[in-house]
């Protein structure tokens, strides 16, 4: 049993280990080299899948170890050279009733918190600004119809990364805006095939489904530079839809909102225009 004990301690090192360390590690909004954990959550959501997944895996390391250790004792205390004269019990009142109860009070303590996420993320509180995303083969274009402007988001740099001084297949030419701490609502929609909206350090995920209109929300706690991507196999370019989220203060974000609102009206007023030479 001294051995059991070793492996066991050791075991739950190596899990603590690599926690801390994907924590440590993690760059905030973006992917780093040799990272083991999630992103840096910037929002609740986020913050919650990951306390969830950190919880899981204490439930499902327990339950390896108490399996490893059923084997190893079944291998040892009762192999025909140890025991040659096998027991014959066939029933066992108390054990029937443990290994019953137990993974039901298992699977509560994995269903209770799971619905609360579940929860959150579907319910979406009152916006305080909307975003309307929609997927197009490769590229993102993103309205705020509470403002009356859109814009289109490609990708910035696909050249080698020692060549992009941005990160490369993330960096984005023109980024979404968002002021800190508000509730944001995210309405995603595809123009052509299915795409997927997804930024990993607010917890979001959702498909953009052409004739659909889906819904997703973030509230981001810090201000910085966010990155996702589609996360949905779109065609020969599904690599080069990157998005990228830009987490200001409300007086940035008033400021750039002004901006906006007169440098994409006078974009759009040349889509419009040159639509009616066309025709």
């Amino acid at each position: 049993m001294l051995v059991l004990k070793r492996l066991a301690a050791l075991t739950a090192m190596m899990v603590g280990g690599l926690v801390i360390s994907g924590e440590a590690w993690a760059v905030a909004g973006q992917p780093s080299p040799w990272e083991l954990g999630f992103q840096d959550a910037a929002t609740p959501v986020m913050e919650f899948i990951t306390q969830f997944h950190n919880w899981l895996l204490v439930i499902i390391t327990v339950i390896t170890l108490f399996v490893l250790a059923l084997l190893v004792i079944c291998i040892v205390k009762f192999n025909a050279k140890a025991n040659p004269t096998p027991s014959r019990t066939t029933h066992n009142t108390f054990i029937e009733i443990v290994w019953t109860l137990v993974p039901v009070i298992i699977l509560v303590a994995i269903a209770v918190p799971s619905f609360k996420l579940l929860f959150l993320q579907t319910t979406i509180p009152p916006a305080d600004v909307t975003i309307k995303a929609t997927g197009k083969q490769w590229y993102w274009s993103y309205a705020y119809p509470d403002s009356n402007f859109e814009f289109d988001s490609l990708l910035a740099c696909d050249q080698p990364r020692t060549k992009c001084e941005q990160p490369r297949l993330l960096a984005v030419d023109n980024e979404i805006v968002v002021p800190v701490n508000k509730n944001i609502r995210v309405q995603v929609i595809g123009a052509d095939v299915i795409h997927a909206f997804a930024v990993p350090s607010f917890g979001i995920k959702i498909d953009a489904v052409p004739g659909r209109l889906n819904e997703t929300w973030f509230k981001a706690t810090r201000e910085g530079m966010y990155y996702g991507q589609c996360s949905e196999l779109c065609g020969k370019d599904h690599a080069y839809m990157p998005i990228g989220v830009r987490v200001v203060s409300e007086k940035d974000y008033a400021t750039w909102l002004e901006q906006a609102k007169k440098k994409y009206a006078a974009i759009d007023g040349t889509r419009a225009a040159n639509v009616l030479a066309a025709k």
